[in-house]
């Protein structure tokens, strides 16, 4: 729900950004490996050490590269299947770092090894998620549907809910709860999010494999 109208709003905030970069010779390619590289930072050097609130604002400033990338190679003309198999791949890295950083947390100073497992769940899940929607459609299905909680879903929840939790460093008090709540909710929703595109898939290859026997029973008479 988010990816479909927030990616429309930021995308025309950001256009003026694109050109700019554009103008000035910078890649597309180089947008998303810089974008990457800051998350991971942000992700791998302040979670684990608990600092939540320096590591959302750190994300937050190169998360956007995600939507400028795609924005600058529209523009240019430079749209191809490799910056798409780039983008989503790192996308993927990137996604592992977060929740990777509220895993080592959970390891170590936080020491919550329950949360510590939720967290690795939400970074599983996410992968896996991501994984049925592109393997569906590499055999030829739409997979049409909307899951509950996709990676806008994902990235917006568990952030939001970090960056307020890491206010605890500056005396707000009560605010320490947000990320484990958060980290249960986008686990929860990307489990029935992964139920929702299964059962998606397994409905349209049906339908599929339906209509192909129909039109070979067709061919045949």
């Amino acid at each position: 729900m988010l990816n479909k109208y927030a990616r429309a709003f930021f995308t025309r905030v950001l256009t003026p950004f694109a050109a700019f970069l554009l103008r000035r010779g910078v890649s597309p390619d180089a947008v998303t490996l810089i974008g990457t590289a800051g998350v991971m930072a942000g992700a791998l050097v302040f979670f684990p050490r608990g600092e939540f609130f320096w590591g959302t604002i750190v994300i937050t400033l190169f998360v956007f590269s995600d939507l400028i990338d795609g924005n600058m190679a529209r523009q240019a003309g430079l749209s191809s299947r490799w910056g798409a198999f780039l983008d989503s791949t790192l996308d993927r890295v990137a996604d592992s770092a977060i929740f990777g950083g509220f895993a080592l947390w959970y390891a170590g100073t936080g020491d919550n090894n329950v949360l510590c497992a939720v967290s690795i769940f939400c970074l599983a899940s996410g992968q896996v998620v991501s994984y049925t929607k592109a393997r569906g459609e590499s055999i030829g299905l739409p997979v049409a549907v909307n899951g509950l909680v996709e990676r806008a879903e994902r990235l917006v929840i568990s952030l939001v809910a970090a960056g307020l939790s890491g206010l605890a460093t500056f005396g707000v008090p009560g605010v320490e709860v947000l990320l484990p709540i958060a980290l249960w909710v986008v686990a929860a929703g990307s489990a029935v999010t992964l139920g929702q595109r299964v059962v998606t898939v397994r409905r349209e290859s049906a339908e599929a494999d339906a209509a192909a026997a129909d039109q070979s029973g067709a061919e045949a008479k």
